[in-house]
């Protein structure tokens, strides 16, 4: 038996499967956001019980020897810890919006232009550079007393073996630090973000990444392997390996990502290149902040429930008569396929007339041209695979098709949870057959006559965004 556990911004899981990499049994536990005026956070404590938890009630649902286990989480973030992994403060999110002043300011005075031309990260404020220069200013005695600034996945992976040194991966350490190159911390932009006297707060980067036996939670002497994080462990988890296939991840952060060997640091600085445990390998990722949590605020604004959206996206049709929604409700604005901190959400075309079925419609359609926008910088050629909560809507998987214009190799399950483990057996050279681990649930095929309609639809989405992009600017 493998075990993957991926903890995630709300929810954190364990998933066990067998030699085949059919799911076995899946344990998950809540954990909460604590959101006051931008500022968004989580208590370390609980994200952690609640990995034990799910590790306690997996292993009594799925008892057996466990082969090895792979780790996986939510990236980004600053989690400040002890020697021990023990939690400094409260971890700021990747959905923090704190530090959105600053990246105006680098924005403005080209420091953010000149990050991204060095690692190709396309900073926002929930990332760790400004998160940490934030902190500097308005909270140093938490950084003097943290012994590192580390990942989620990473404080976990400390506790979980009693390791003494906290490390980081290729993965996490992408943004923004990571000279994609030459795969270590690129000094330089530790100094033009002002961090050079916090430069020993990075964590070392563990190339490939990080393994221990676990002493807590696991088995004793259990095989556990430390990443990558949630984004391209969903890529390994979905088979997305090959130059040119794409994933797109439609859960609380809507993610494209696609395979690639060219390392592209010119055009519009966004999104992030994500190093990967094969030198000359990354991911072009565009994890843009909109997702499900769009939908979720229309649907609990509107009185709707989630079991509702399937029957009432039939109800009306394409283009919502006329409603449109530019979904980018994020407190921090939007990161993917480009970066405006201040961009808030549009709903235009409401009258009397409009129903729940035209908002809920728009709003999954306007989410639809973000993931084509995404997909589209992040230069898919190949197939496309997705994965994440949205995929239990076949009505939405269905219009996802015909407003991305191409099949969806759609992968059911604990995907991240599914490449963590494969992460976790090729890093201790067990063999697995990664095309049987990775074969999709279904395949939806897009609507030739509504993807010609879409494909139109794209084109006015991108001029209604490019609008909203110069209204937050001159706000």
């Amino acid at each position: 038996m493998y075990v993957g556990i991926d903890v995630g911004t709300s929810m954190v899981k364990a998933a066990a499967f067998d030699d085949e990499g059919r799911q076995l049994a899946v344990a998950a536990r809540p954990v909460g956001l604590a959101l006051h005026g931008g500022v968004v956070e989580q208590d370390m404590e609980e994200v952690y019980s609640a990995v034990l938890a799910v590790l306690g009630e997996l292993a009594s649902r799925a008892p057996g020897p466990v082969a090895l286990a792979g780790l996986t989480g939510q990236g980004d973030g600053v989690w400040l810890v002890d020697g021990d992994g023990r939690p400094v403060r409260a971890a700021a999110s990747w959905m923090d919006g704190r530090a959105h002043e600053l990246v105006d300011r680098w924005l403005a005075d080209g420091t953010f232009e000149t990050v991204f031309r060095r690692t190709g990260s396309a900073m926002f404020p929930g990332c760790p550079g400004p998160l940490l220069a934030w902190l500097d200013s308005h909270e140093p005695k938490a950084l003097d007393a943290a012994r590192a600034a580390v990942y989620c996945k990473d404080m976990v992976f400390q506790r979980l073996t009693g390791r003494s040194r906290p490390t980081t991966d290729v993965s996490d350490a992408s943004m923004p630090f990571l000279d994609p190159r030459t795969r270590a911390y690129d000094n330089r932009v530790v100094e033009l973000l002002g961090l050079t006297h916090r430069r020993g707060l990075l964590a070392p980067v563990s190339d490939p990444v990080a393994t221990a036996e676990a002493r807590e939670g696991l088995p004793a002497g259990t095989r556990l392997a430390n990443g990558p994080y949630d984004l391209p462990s969903c890529a390994l988890g979905a088979g997305v390996t090959s130059p040119g296939d794409g994933l797109l991840i439609v859960g609380t952060c809507l993610a494209g990502l696609v395979a690639t060997t060219d390392l592209d640091l010119t055009g519009e600085p966004a999104g992030l290149y994500i190093s990967t445990d094969r030198p000359g390998y990354w991911l072009r990722a565009m994890p843009a902040m909109v997702g499900t949590a769009a939908l979720d605020w229309v649907l609990t604004t509107t009185g709707v429930a989630h079991e509702e959206v399937d029957a009432l996206l039939a109800e009306t049709p394409p283009g919502a008569h006329g409603v449109r929604v530019l979904p980018y409700f994020a407190p921090s604005g939007e990161r993917a396929p480009f970066v405006e901190p201040r961009l808030r959400a549009e709903l235009t075309g409401v009258s009397l007339e409009s129903t729940k079925a035209d908002l809920i419609r728009a709003t999954c359609e306007g989410i639809g041209f973000a993931a084509r926008h995404c997909l589209k910088a992040a230069g898919l050629t190949g197939t496309l695979a997705v994965c994440g909560g949205g995929t239990r809507s076949p009505a939405w998987m269905r219009l996802l098709a015909d407003v991305l214009g191409r099949p969806l190799r759609v992968i059911e399950g604990e995907v991240g949870a599914r490449g963590a483990v494969l992460a976790a057996a090729a890093r201790y050279g067990v063999a697995l057959d990664t095309t049987t681990w990775t074969e999709p649930t279904t395949v939806v095929e897009p609507d030739p006559s509504r993807a010609a309609y879409y494909a139109k639809e794209f084109e006015d989405h991108l001029e209604r965004l490019a609008q909203a992009r110069k209204r937050a600017r001159r706000d």
